[in-house]
């Protein structure tokens, strides 16, 4: 009954593996297409935000709620995490 749950549980994570692997393997690679948007903000960039570094002005000054959203959901995964593994403590 042993063997039976080790052999699934190794058919499973070499199964996972082969997909995660292909997926890799055939991603579609390439030059990324240049944008009007791209251009909007490597000329505009500096000017209104202030920053020197065109990514952070656009990860915290053109996407800053969004940025500040997902920094919630991470902020709200851990300490689901936490509270799962604080367990109780007998004294």
């Amino acid at each position: 009954m042993m063997k039976e749950k080790n052999i699934k549980g190794v058919t499973l994570c070499v199964l996972f593996v082969f997909l995660l692997v292909m997926g890799f393997c055939l991603r579609p690679a390439g030059e990324p297409v240049n944008t009007e948007m791209d251009d909007y903000f490597i000329t505009y960039g500096q000017v209104q935000t202030g920053s020197n570094n065109i990514v952070t002005s656009v990860v915290f000054d053109y996407r800053g709620m969004d940025t500040l959203g997902e920094a919630s959901v991470l902020f709200a995964a851990a300490s689901g995490v936490f509270l799962v593994f604080r367990g109780e403590r007998n004294e």
